[in-house]
């Protein structure tokens, strides 16, 4: 039962939310209705303005505006970000309840007595847990948002360990049909073609605005993914972002046997080059491009972090190297056309090309025909396959999907006749001076990544028996359901549940990144370990498996309304530490380590392609899993790193595809009962 106190505090986390709403919305108000009395085109449909200012919007009062206010108006995109509340820092006295709750099924009741002790502690009146909370408090008043510097220079930029496989996820595309270099050619004019018209929305912020449960998301990561890079720095990278300002990019790299290469996309009259035209350069591109036997200086990138920002110093020495290297950062995107992969069976075809999207296959085939730091890097392959990977900094999974979903639709329109076409000048090799140290730090970038592809173990699995429709039918959340076949998948291979990380969306916030679902919890729990018991009936085990996916949805509702425990928890310990208060006990407790410790990360990317998402394990004895949940199969991509002898991603998918099969069977031979 919550204290008065708690249940207090509960509420005034809420009205802070609603007055940034009404704030946001105000300004938006005056100023869309000075672009009317001006006669601006606002690029705002009339839906828009009905969805944001409701029916009665033109009766509505407005205020004078200051004469400062009427000299700069923002585009669409900023006014629908300054009408987005801000996030919440969560009352504290809910979030050391429930990050007791959530320990329940993960560790002793022995070390749980121990951390109850200590979470007292910290919640005392005029405590250090107080003191914290205030900081965060006072930070969140003062900021856009409380937690997306920390989030990205914690979760990110000052992690140290190389982006491939750690960090940067990879998508599995459909196998295309071309089946020699013209048709590959071909499909990535195309492509590049799609990305160019999904920029133009950015660029004219005419990108229609995502809603979740009715209400409006931020759209700040679609701005951030093209014409943006990674730049490693000694203990922390950083981002550049070429999107904004005068000069904007108007070119792509593409690479093609490790030789990098800048091509333009725009015509002198701004208009962007069509599929024919692009065909064409690319084709000059590969045949100025044939010789294999170049040094692959993206491979670099691949390296950890701390040793890729010496090396990449050692490399922008060399003017002629900072000017490649100063292209390829600027950008709009890379588009990496890759060498054929040794021909595998159907059944591990798809495994074999996710691993070639996370991590190019290893320094013999095509890993130096990336540069891992750019945040989008589209690949096509001779054979068909295709895909990308992208620097996670700048965005999640979904922004990128939308981008995939918007350009394999592309991709599918039919060609237009084309007037005759003037010729268009030769793209531009870039050029790298090899030097001996250079040529050391590439061996040395070679040898860590080939250990790095031998220990990723990566399993797509396609579960063909249903999709996310069954799991509706029965009235369960599509995700619940599937993550508590994940729960029960692991507790029969290991006997006991595990720390698992889900994420949730935090972007009906300004500049919101994720948050997490714990899904293991009491009630999933108690519905793994009755799964399999002689002692329950199968009404009491369907019972069971519904009140968990009751309790994951709840906790998923929570979560992307900001009110997890975990970044909140974060929040406090970084508060801490920029505070110079000494950490803690909460935080250096055993408790604390086992709850960070995700054996199962996992994510639901939606796409309307029939693709998945891949990554890799965020612990040594873990595993990455995606899931695209389609109506009638659900993709899944399953990584564990095989220097681990205790995790198997093949197994992990023959146990996750019988818990599925379980669940269902469960659920059809016992009527719905009324929870």
């Amino acid at each position: 039962m919550q204290s008065p106190d708690s249940c207090r505090s509960v509420s005034d986390s809420v009205d802070p939310i609603k007055r940034e709403e009404q704030r946001g919305l105000k300004t938006f108000r005056i100023q869309f209705k000075h672009l009317q009395a001006e006669g601006c085109p606002t690029l705002f449909t009339q839906e828009d303005v009905v969805i944001l200012l409701g029916e009665n919007w033109q009766a509505r009062p407005y205020g004078l505006l200051k004469p400062t206010a009427l000299s700069k108006i923002p585009g669409r995109f900023q006014l629908h970000q300054e009408a987005l509340p801000h996030l919440p820092v969560p009352p504290l006295q809910q979030t050391l309840d429930r990050y007791l709750l959530a320990l329940q099924p993960i560790i002793s009741e022995e070390e749980l007595n121990h951390t109850q002790e200590l979470v007292a502690e910290f919640r005392k009146p005029g405590g250090v847990g107080e003191r914290l909370q205030k900081g965060l408090e006072r930070r969140a008043k003062k900021t856009e948002n409380w937690l997306s510097d920390w989030w990205l220079k914690t979760a990110y930029l000052e992690y140290r360990l190389p982006v491939v496989v750690h960090s940067s996820p990879g998508v599995v595309l459909p196998k295309q049909d071309f089946l020699d270099r013209q048709g590959q050619l071909r499909f990535a004019a195309k492509l590049i073609e799609g990305i160019l018209d999904f920029k133009t929305m950015i660029d004219n912020e005419t990108l229609p605005v995502e809603y979740l449960g009715g209400k409006p998301l931020c759209m700040n990561q679609y701005y951030q993914i093209l014409s943006s890079c990674r730049i490693p720095g000694p203990k922390r990278d950083s981002i550049v972002n070429y999107a904004k300002g005068k000069k904007q990019s108007r070119h792509i790299t593409v690479v093609h046997n490790f030789q990098f290469f800048e091509l333009d996309v725009y015509n002198s009259d701004g208009s962007p080059l069509t599929t024919d035209q692009l065909f064409i350069q690319l084709e000059k591109i590969w045949n100025t491009s044939l010789q294999t036997n170049k040094e692959p200086i993206g491979i670099l990138t691949t390296n950890h972090r701390n040793s890729w920002a010496k090396a990449y110093n050692n490399l922008l020495k060399d003017k002629t190297n900072k000017e490649s290297v100063r292209t390829i950062e600027k950008s709009i995107c890379t588009v990496c056309l890759d060498a054929p992969m040794p021909r595998v069976s159907e059944d591990i075809y798809k495994s074999r090309v996710a691993a070639q999207m996370l991590h190019g296959g290893g320094s013999r085939w095509n890993s130096g025909n990336r540069w891992f730091d750019k945040t989008l890097q589209f690949i096509i392959a001779e054979d068909g396959s295709c895909g990308l990977v992208y620097e996670h900094a700048p965005s999640e999974g979904p922004p990128i999907v939308a981008l995939l979903d918007h350009i394999v639709e592309y991709t599918k329109k039919p060609e237009l006749v084309r007037s005759p076409m003037i010729p268009l000048p030769m793209p531009k090799k870039l050029r790298f001076n090899i030097t001996p140290e250079i040529k050391n730090d590439i061996e040395k970038a070679k040898q860590n990544l080939n250990i790095m592809v031998e220990d990723l173990d990566v399993k797509v699995m396609v579960f063909h028996q249903f999709g996310k429709t069954f799991p509706k039918s029965e009235k369960i959340s599509p995700d619940a359901f599937i993550q508590l076949a994940l729960q029960l998948a692991y507790y029969r291979m290991y006997g006991h549940v595990c720390a698992t990380y889900e994420s949730a969306s935090l972007r009906m916030f300004r500049l919101g990144r994720t948050d997490t679902i714990r899904s293991t919890s009491v009630e999933s729990l108690k519905f793994v370990q009755s799964m399999d018991s002689p002692d329950k009936s199968d009404q009491e085990k369907a019972d069971l498996l519904r009140r968990a996916t009751q309790a994951h949805r709840q906790y998923t509702d929570m979560a992307i309304r900001g009110n997890a425990i975990d970044r909140h928890l974060l929040g406090l310990k970084l508060q801490a530490i920029e505070d110079l208060v000494s950490m803690p006990e909460l935080f250096m407790d055993t408790a604390y380590a086992v709850a960070m410790h995700f054996n199962l990360s996992t994510s639901q990317v939606p796409a309307k392609t029939d693709c998945v998402m891949c990554f890799g394990p965020v612990v040594p004895d873990g595993y990455g899993i995606c899931y695209n949940p389609m109506d009638e199969h659900i993709n899944f991509a399953i990584s564990a790193f095989n220097s681990c002898a205790d995790t198997n991603a093949a197994r992990m998918a023959h146990y996750l595809e019988k818990a599925l099969l379980d669940m269902r069977i469960l659920l059809q031979s016992t009527p719905k009962s009324k929870l």
